[in-house]
């Protein structure tokens, strides 16, 4: 598929807006990129859309617009212009596009600074945002098993979380429900859990699908790392070597093991 206007836009953003997956989409093959890059600006917007504002009910009114969107594509029917939403309409599984409302509910939690109720909360909120998306990419390149895509997602989503804690607390927002430096390597300890079971089913996401996985290929160097010297991510100060963010992206690209 050729880039028109739009997906050019798109790519942009997505370059501009989160370098990570960005280079992830770039490793992909080339008949992947189009969703890949319609889906990761997407998820720009999304993620942004609670911070448009300190007024909360502008805020919920964004979010809520990117909801609608989303019952649009899920539908089938018509979808409203922008160029994030139409060339996604047109690539995303849309019974799969049925999580952005999920997606969507979750991003509500970022506008006001209320912490987390429980774990369960905690969960679901990295589970309903960083498992929403990948499995919108999985369920739309290729056979995939709901599941293992969620738990793989699960740890690159926390994994990407724990690295913005910095911020989040800037923003006067209560990001963890244990901050302390035990309860910091548990939620690394739960991480690689996630990414340990997903990699026990290895067999049922297809090559094609496997694509969708590539934003994840940091997250088990991070979460060992978090879980080795936790004050990191209160510092601020996570991630590997450059060398080494490429050389591990392109033997996942390359081999397709995850």
């Amino acid at each position: 598929m050729q880039f028109d206007d739009d997906l050019i836009a798109c790519a942009e953003a997505v370059q501009k807006g989160d370098p990570d997956r960005f280079m992830a989409a770039m490793a992909a093959p080339v008949e992947a990129r189009p969703l890949l890059f319609a889906l990761y600006a997407f998820n720009i917007e999304m993620s942004r859309a609670p911070w448009a504002s300190q007024e909360s009910m502008i805020a919920e009114m964004r979010v809520q617009w990117w909801r609608d969107v989303g019952a649009e594509i899920a539908s089938g029917g018509q979808v409203r212009r922008h160029y994030v939403s139409t060339p996604l309409a047109r690539l995303v599984n849309h019974e799969a596009a049925q999580v952005i409302d999920a997606m969507a509910e979750a991003r509500r939690w970022d506008i006001y600074r209320d912490p987390f109720e429980d774990e369960a909360a905690f969960d679901a909120y990295i589970d309903a945002t960083a498992g929403g998306l990948m499995w919108m990419a999985a369920a739309s390149l290729g056979e995939a098993e709901e599941r293992v895509v969620r738990n793989y997602a699960y740890s690159a989503g926390l994994a990407a979380y724990l690295r913005a804690i910095p911020e989040l607390e800037a923003q006067k927002r209560v990001p963890l429900l244990d901050g302390t430096t035990a309860g910091i390597v548990r939620l690394a300890e739960r991480g690689l859990d996630r990414l340990a079971t997903a990699r026990q089913d290895r067999r049922a996401i297809s090559a094609a699908a496997s694509a969708a996985l590539l934003p994840g290929w940091q997250a088990e160097a991070l979460l060992k790392q978090i879980r080795a010297q936790p004050e990191r991510v209160g510092a601020g100060a996570l991630g590997v070597s450059e060398f080494r963010r490429r050389v591990s992206l392109m033997w996942q690209a390359g081999t397709g093991r995850w």
